[in-house]
């Protein structure tokens, strides 16, 4: 018997919280949004698929930027809650262009900036 995506357990408006790790590093990518028909299309695929709920619609990652998620492997907390996806990154996964989303910290009570920018394909 097969995975079903509706035995996840979404939130009212039919979400669960994914968070995207780089299946190598183990470092921490993104968060995102998935409802049942984009948990089947990550599966399908082997291409991170999520629910845009700024476009309120299905978004691939990296259809328009490039920067493609590879499904490795999916998992499922014991709460069926929440999905971890290990993925193949390529390029930064961070809309502004940073490796990771999580790229601020808060050290003795302040904002740090952990990272910079990468420099976009093309650029000197």
């Amino acid at each position: 018997m097969g995975f079903d995506p509706d035995s996840l357990t979404y939130d009212g408006r039919g979400l669960i919280p994914a968070i995207a790790q780089d299946h190598a590093t183990g470092e921490v990518l993104m968060l995102a949004w998935m409802n049942a028909e984009s948990v089947r299309a990550t599966l399908e695929t082997a291409r991170a698929t999520y629910w845009s709920r700024s476009r309120n619609s299905l978004w691939v990652k990296g259809d328009t930027s490039g920067h493609v998620q590879r499904l490795v492997e999916m998992r499922i907390d014991c709460d069926r809650d929440a999905v971890l996806l290990l993925v193949e990154q390529v390029g930064p996964a961070c809309h502004t262009m940073r490796k990771t989303c999580f790229y601020t910290g808060i050290r003795d009570g302040i904002e740090v900036e952990l990272m910079a920018p990468e420099a976009r394909s093309g650029s000197r």
